[in-house]
């Protein structure tokens, strides 16, 4: 009997970062409810929900010590279900729909890029440079198109309607390809946020909060964009400072 209820134990999960892990999921579903609706604003800010609740979910597990491979598995998926599906099809709604087959191919480079980036992290897990991620992550990935949307919702630039679905276009291609190709991009895990700080370090944490405040759609877009080129730009400079050794 003993045996039996340690057996069933065993097979149970971790409710509190699993419950935050769909907690991301159902924002992920909100924004693509929200898209369907109309409400473009809402949806774009529902896949940044999202993202916050993505990044708790891995810290809090680790706080508590309540990691697991299903809690894992169950990441991944919510990843490709907010980060990946969520914000193609709310682009789709949003700029692509009187495309045609070319807005349907750019929204699902993002889904496929995003699929495909979270399958190869996955099973480089044991392996890779924990400093560094291979390919654009999922999360900025979305970030970039969420914000995009948001910003165009947010504000009017006086831009030909038809420019902004372009660019739109090309940002759902850029992100997909981002996701799987071999750029490294800076992961941020090697920081310990139970460090001691500067006080001048501190007072520029506190000024980039605020600006964000003051402007979430603009700085968030921002951010994530520069995220983005980070990646060749890291690749670039290493090939060069290859190529100067050689020399």
């Amino acid at each position: 009997m003993k045996s039996k209820k340690l057996t069933i134990r065993q097979r149970g999960i971790y409710l509190l970062p699993n419950l935050l892990t769909t907690a991301a999921i159902f924002s992920g579903f909100y924004g693509i409810v929200s898209a369907i609706h109309g409400e473009f604003a809402a949806a774009a800010a529902a896949i940044f929900v999202a993202q916050i609740l993505d990044g708790m979910d891995g810290r809090v597990a680790r706080i508590t010590n309540t990691q697991s491979e299903f809690g894992a598995q169950y990441d991944s998926m919510a990843d490709v279900t907010s980060f990946a599906i969520a914000p193609a099809i709310i682009m789709y709604l949003w700029a692509f729909s009187e495309l045609g087959q070319l807005g349907l191919f750019a929204a699902f480079v993002h889904v496929a890029g995003g699929a495909l980036r979270l399958a190869r992290f996955n099973t480089q897990l044991e392996v890779a440079d924990k400093r560094y991620f291979q390919g654009l992550p999922s999360p900025a990935a979305a970030a970039i198109l969420a914000g995009y949307i948001w910003i165009s919702e947010a504000y009017s630039f006086g831009f030909d309607e038809g420019a902004f679905r372009y660019f739109a276009l090309l940002l759902s291609i850029m992100t997909g390809l981002l996701m799987v190709s071999n750029f490294p991009y800076y992961s941020f895990k090697d920081i310990d946020i139970k460090s001691r700080v500067s006080f001048v370090v501190t007072i520029g944490v506190m000024l980039v909060v605020g600006i964000i405040f003051a402007e979430p759609a603009i700085m968030l877009f921002l951010m994530a964009m520069c995220y983005a080129v980070s990646g060749p730009i890291v690749a670039l400079l290493a090939r060069q400072r290859r190529a100067a050794k050689k020399s």
